[in-house]
């Protein structure tokens, strides 16, 4: 859930409020069908999926700009590579 802006300061906010980074984050229990699905129902990613030292992901916007993380977490140990 959003919460809706209210005046005029908020609304002139909309799409920047993480300053052009993302700063919200979608946790996906099977990444590749998540993916799959979001961007099939015609998400936009801002580019392909990457691994990075904190988990498997993805960045998408939302309608207002917004920019999010869908992401898949790596294990907390470093026993071996994260399984997806």
């Amino acid at each position: 859930m959003l919460a809706r802006a209210v005046d005029k300061r908020q609304r002139a906010a909309i799409g920047n409020q993480g300053g052009g980074r993302v700063w919200l984050f979608l946790q996906a229990d099977d990444f590749d069908k998540d993916h799959a699905k979001m961007q099939a129902s015609g998400l936009r990613f801002v580019g392909p999926p990457r691994d990075a030292p904190y988990g498997h992901v993805a960045v998408f916007t939302d309608p207002f700009g917004n920019r999010w993380d869908l992401i898949h977490c790596a294990p907390t140990s470093v026993t071996g590579p994260r399984q997806r």
